[in-house]
């Protein structure tokens, strides 16, 4: 059963908000509202939900299966929905072991779902927030193997860090604890590409749930530097190595890329 005891209601959270975007249930009338009144605007936010979770679901298939990565440090994860990290990973290789951050009460609520696993791998969740970036390497090197090659997964997170120097330092750091041989995934929503978006995104900034910063392609390119970017680059979302015989992909305000560090 649902703890309700830490969650706010009253207010609308972009994780539930993302979550009923994507069919899901764990969310209240807040967000339904929210969701409802920022699609009126922009109805291709869904396209965008679900054309980011497509896309990590392609990094994710291509790290286990070509780049032959068995650990997952996903931050900002949001509520379970289909094809979670554990699930695309663990697919592919059982033994993969996955750790979730998040410091939403409404996912630590859910966190027993994530933690199902494989039995030869491992699913753990952190209770933390994207700004500390010290407490997750700490909770995470309890499950991970730091010493060997991790993709760390930015989702849709780094857009909830007001300050862009403050969150490539966040990616800055993350990536310095992990070994040569580790990956960098990021999209975020991308700003210069629909102005109808950006108008939505600015209304919901203004609604008093947390903000959402979109970021240009450039900045958000910048997260990736010193790290080999994998072809094509940082594109938007649906452009990233779509899967044979899907429908010709449209270029959206989502953007992201896959890179190794050297």
């Amino acid at each position: 059963m649902t703890d309700h005891q830490n969650i706010d209601t009253s207010v609308p959270h972009s994780a539930r908000i993302w979550n009923y975007w994507l069919g899901g249930k764990d969310n209240y009338p807040v967000d339904e509202q929210a969701g409802d009144a920022y699609t009126d605007v922009f109805p291709g936010i869904v396209t965008i939900a679900r054309s980011s979770r497509a896309f990590l679901r392609r990094n994710i298939t291509h790290l286990v299966s070509e780049a032959g990565i068995r650990q997952f440090l996903d931050v900002g994860t949001g509520l379970p929905t289909a094809d979670n990290t554990h699930e695309v990973a663990q697919r592919l290789a059982p033994e993969s072991r996955i750790v979730y951050v998040d410091n939403d009460p409404l996912v630590l609520a859910h966190a027993r779902a994530l933690l199902t696993s494989t039995a030869e791998g491992a699913t753990a969740y952190v209770d933390a927030d994207v700004l500390d970036p010290e407490r997750i390497l700490a909770a995470a090197a309890e499950t991970l193997d730091f010493s060997r090659p991790t993709a760390l997964i930015l989702s849709n997170i780094l857009g909830h860090v007001a300050d862009y120097d403050q969150a490539l330092a966040i990616v800055t750091r993350l990536m310095a604890e992990l070994p040569s041989g580790s990956y960098l995934s990021v999209n975020d929503g991308s700003r210069g590409i629909d102005p109808v978006f950006e108008q939505a995104q600015d209304a919901y900034n203004e609604s008093g749930a947390v903000p959402y910063n979109l970021r240009s392609v450039d900045e958000i390119t910048a997260y990736f530097k010193g790290l080999e970017l994998l072809d094509p680059g940082v594109v938007s979302v649906p452009l990233w190595r779509p899967e044979a015989g899907s429908p010709a992909p449209a270029v959206i305000g989502e953007h992201g890329g896959l890179a190794r560090k050297p």
